[in-house]
């Protein structure tokens, strides 16, 4: 008994918002769709079979599923019923988790949905009508939105932004459902970027709601889910443009949260992928709301552990919006500061190389009024350690435009770089980074020669104050050990510890 109810459910009707129903057995053969309105299919949970996602509980075993007729079996005016029925039909959800569970009617289901996809992308006798919408909205929604199972690996795994720095490595990890999954995908697809899809229509079901869902499923660990993901979201919002700023406004609520409390998230490449492409058509002057998302979204992404997985993503969309408005670099490279790696060596060698991007496209006034602060931190970084890090400094020098910029400013940039320089000459571990250094000298030495031995001259004076300058320091610090021993000890008070104290105590 409770099979024969379960099969009957894709045939049930249900209710709209407005109080009508929509019947998978309609015969309206006059316009080939059902006479009645229907209300948004994001409402429709309510009123439709609660399916149990596959992705975490195993569906019931659902039996007595028949195909139904080929689409060229029917005159045109009983294709849009067909449709319907066929779309009833691939409401059913099954276990994919266990292969030899309703084998022939996941092959039915399978080939109905290929039968689907043919007839939307060879396009129906009239343009869909309401109804039609309404119920590829509620089958798509039905079979792909579902809670994914928890992530065991630690640090979030997936290859768009998990916190998994330790596990490149691992196997990316696909739905066992993906032979049903994508054909959905491409059906959606098609049906979007179909020419018979009025967007006006369409807007009321492919709503708030829906996308928000649509953007939930981006977390995936299955790569593939998130590649088709990538291509229908970035159609919806290229196609319903009354929905452009709530699209951006919930990608920028996923950074947020990524950056601030999760850091983990396996989809953050691809929609900064999809963002990327929707910078290249902002209007200039840029809006308010873009300067803001560049401030408190994209910038701040800097700072995740796991930037490296959407590190070129990213810095694309960093360059689009300095392509767009050039003032925008002197906040770009001041949030770069803001968050530098400094014991993270390969996060800083990805910082440099996005910097020479930067600075590519920067003009000198934004230029001038960030080349302090940016040339510390570069002087930092010829003198670190890591070879990698020196290197891809040093390498700044050679890119053309940083180097005209630097001529323009040379008066404040050398005093700053040269102590850096002269420490790496003389005693660097690595050969080529001090190859790179002695070449930077000499572009220095032949731009501006007095200048090169008036910060020679300083840097030896300067050394030469050293020994003294830490002798003064070391009495300093006496002076307020020998201060702090004559104080009186109290509760709590803590008590400076010197090694002939030590010893003493030791003997004792």
């Amino acid at each position: 008994m409770l099979k024969q109810i379960l099969s009957k459910l894709p045939k049930k009707s249900f209710k709209s918002d407005n109080g009508d129903f929509i019947s998978g057995n309609s015969n309206n053969c006059g316009n080939g769709t059902p006479r009645s309105q229907v209300g948004s299919p994001t409402s429709a949970k309510v009123n439709a079979p609660k399916r149990t996602s596959s992705a975490v509980f195993p569906t019931s075993v659902v039996s007595g599923i028949e195909p139904l007729v080929s689409f060229k079996d029917v005159p045109n005016c009983e294709k849009m019923n067909l449709f319907l029925s066929k779309l009833n039909l691939c409401c059913v959800t099954f276990d994919f988790y266990d292969p030899s569970k309703n084998t022939s009617e996941k092959d039915i289901k399978r080939q109905t949905l290929i039968e689907l996809v043919d007839f939307v992308a060879s396009g129906p006798p009239s343009k869909f009508p309401e109804p039609s919408i309404f119920a590829m909205v509620r089958m798509c929604a039905i079979n792909l939105f579902r809670v994914f199972p928890p992530n065991y690996r630690s640090g979030g795994g997936g290859g768009g932004g998990g916190n998994g720095l330790d596990h490149d490595d691992d196997e990316p990890m696909f739905d066992p459902a993906w032979s049903h999954l994508q054909i959905i995908y491409d059906l959606l697809l098609k049906f979007i970027t179909s020419s018979l899809l009025d967007a006006k229509v369409a807007k009321k079901y492919i709503d708030h709601s829906f996308i928000l869902r649509l953007l939930d499923l981006f977390d995936s660990d299955d790569p593939r889910e998130r590649e088709c993901l990538k291509t229908i979201l970035h159609r919806v919002y290229g196609k319903f443009m009354v929905h452009r700023p709530f699209i951006r406004k919930a990608m920028s609520n996923i950074f947020h949260q990524f950056v601030f409390e999760t850091e983990k998230h396996n989809g953050i490449a691809e929609l900064l992928e999809i963002f990327g492409s929707v910078i290249s058509g902002f209007a200039l002057p840029l809006k308010e709301e873009h300067k803001i998302f560049l401030c408190r979204a994209l910038i701040p992404l800097h700072k995740s552990k796991s930037v490296s997985f959407y590190f070129q993503q990213l810095s694309y969309c960093i360059t689009q919006f300095i392509d767009k408005e050039p003032k925008l670099a002197s906040i770009v490279i001041k949030g770069l500061l803001k968050f530098w790696p400094i014991t993270n060596s390969q996060k800083e060698v990805m910082f440099l190389g996005e910097l020479e991007e930067i600075l590519e496209a920067t003009n000198m006034f934004e230029f001038q009024k960030v080349m302090i602060p940016l040339f510390s931190r570069i002087a930092c970084c010829i003198n670190n350690f890591h070879f990698q890090v020196a290197e891809r400094a040093l390498f700044l020098w050679n890119n053309d435009q940083i180097l005209n910029l630097i001529g323009h400013n040379r008066q404040l940039i050398l005093p700053i770089i040269f102590p850096a320089l002269e420490r790496n000459a003389q005693g660097h571990w690595n050969q080529a980074v001090l190859n790179l250094t002695f070449n930077v000298r000499k572009i220095f030495q032949e731009m501006d020669e007095p200048l090169f031995l008036e910060c020679q001259n300083q840097f030896r004076e300067d050394e030469a104050k050293q020994p003294s300058m830490l002798e003064q320091r070391r009495l300093t610090w006496d002076r307020l050990e020998n201060a702090a021993c004559l104080q009186p000890v109290t509760d709590n008070m803590a008590i400076l510890v010197t090694q002939s104290s030590t010893s003493i105590a030791c003997q004792m």
